[in-house]
């Protein structure tokens, strides 16, 4: 699937979605289409798929970005870095250690065991990450996974959240992994997303693209507050 959003009278945001069998993960490629260069953001079981998109398309990688350590959001990193190597591998500073270690990015309680390479450069709350001519602001929001990070496009005509686990079109992520807290959860989506315009929209790490204004009105596991 592939949308388009304007940023100017001549230039948009492309953002490709790549679809994995297994867990249904949404990886993007996030692109202007006036360049060459993109972002991919959580390389899944699919990476063969990409891949073979990037080639087809002659797509240099700038950065590879990870909203989470989770297997599901980190499998295709190794390939993606051996095929683009000089693009850094980007995560939030708090679930870094999760790339290397099994038991924490899950793969270990499904028998398979992945490390991704170690990340390139680690992210905090309110860093704008810029590349391919695409600025992203970083949130922290802990809950699905302690370190969790979504990233803001501000620059388009309708604001652009890369979402990864945390709001879902019509649910949230789950909390019930060892460092989820649905508390935590909670204020990050009322806190660091429905604080964003209600035409705000959200890529989802599963399922459906949505909107902020959307999940406000009708998503049943977070009310706004006040709400």
């Amino acid at each position: 699937m592939q949308i388009e959003i304007p940023i100017d009278h001549s230039v948009k945001l492309e953002i490709t979605t790549i679809v994995s069998k297994m867990f249904s993960q949404n990886a993007f490629i996030l692109r202007r289409t006036d360049r060459h260069d993109c972002l991919i953001v959580d390389p899944s079981f699919e990476y063969q798929r990409m891949s073979e998109y990037l080639l087809d398309h002659r797509y240099d990688v700038a950065a590879i970005l990870n909203t989470h350590g989770h297997i599901d959001h980190i499998f295709g990193n190794e390939q993606m870095k051996r095929q683009f190597p000089a693009a850094p591998l980007i995560i939030g500073e708090l679930e870094a250690y999760k790339l290397t270690d099994a038991e924490a990015n899950l793969s270990a309680s499904y028998g398979i065991e992945i490390k991704s390479p170690n990340a390139d450069k680690t992210v905090k709350h309110g860093e704008i990450v810029s590349y391919a001519g695409i600025s992203l602001e970083t949130r922290l929001t802990p809950g699905h996974s302690i370190g969790h990070v979504v990233w803001i496009c501000q620059a388009t005509e309708v604001a652009v959240v890369v979402n990864g686990d945390v709001l879902f079109a019509g649910s949230v992520g789950r909390t019930d992994f060892p460092d989820g807290d649905f508390e935590a959860l909670e204020q990050s989506i009322q806190k660091q997303l429905y604080t964003l315009p209600n035409d705000t929209i959200v890529l989802t790490g599963h399922g459906n693209i949505t909107t902020i204004g959307q999940e406000k009105d009708t998503n049943p596991f977070v009310r706004p507050v006040g709400g």
